[in-house]
């Protein structure tokens, strides 16, 4: 075996854990009862604006159950709200509100900080090509 692949293996199984943890801190810090997962919905709305829960189901790669299991949880939450697709009645599109907004940028600021803060000491071409590298690695997962 190739001890390159091995330890990236290792590497990120412990940046996939502290991620999930991440994201338990991060969605409970938007509001005590989202789930882990529903963090990065918001992100991606308050990111691209409307979208469908199709194209949110696409882009994360989860089936529609789980989307609109989530997408539910999110408008009781009163996070998210739905409003017609002006392209096809049958359909509707996933808008944050403004409360929804207001936390999420609340919580992507904190966030932000956080990562000043530890990698202060990094030199911006390496967060930079860190950024670039892990968008790669992303693009070659989805």
């Amino acid at each position: 075996m190739d001890h390159v692949f091995l330890d990236l293996e290792r590497e990120l199984t412990l940046f996939y854990r502290r991620a999930r943890s991440a994201s338990g801190e991060m969605a409970r810090e938007v509001h005590p009862e989202l789930e882990p997962a529903a963090y990065g919905l918001l992100v991606r709305l308050a990111d691209s604006g409307v979208q469908r829960a199709s194209e949110l189901a696409g882009f994360f790669g989860v089936g529609k159950a789980t989307m609109s299991r989530q997408l539910s949880a999110l408008e009781e939450l009163g996070l998210v709200a739905r409003e017609p697709d002006p392209a096809d009645g049958r359909a509707s599109l996933l808008v944050l509100t403004e409360e929804g907004a207001r936390r999420v940028s609340r919580v992507r600021a904190a966030r932000y900080e956080r990562y000043v803060q530890r990698l202060g000491g990094w030199d911006h071409k390496e967060v930079a090509e860190l950024a670039r590298l892990l968008g790669r690695f992303n693009e070659s997962t989805g």
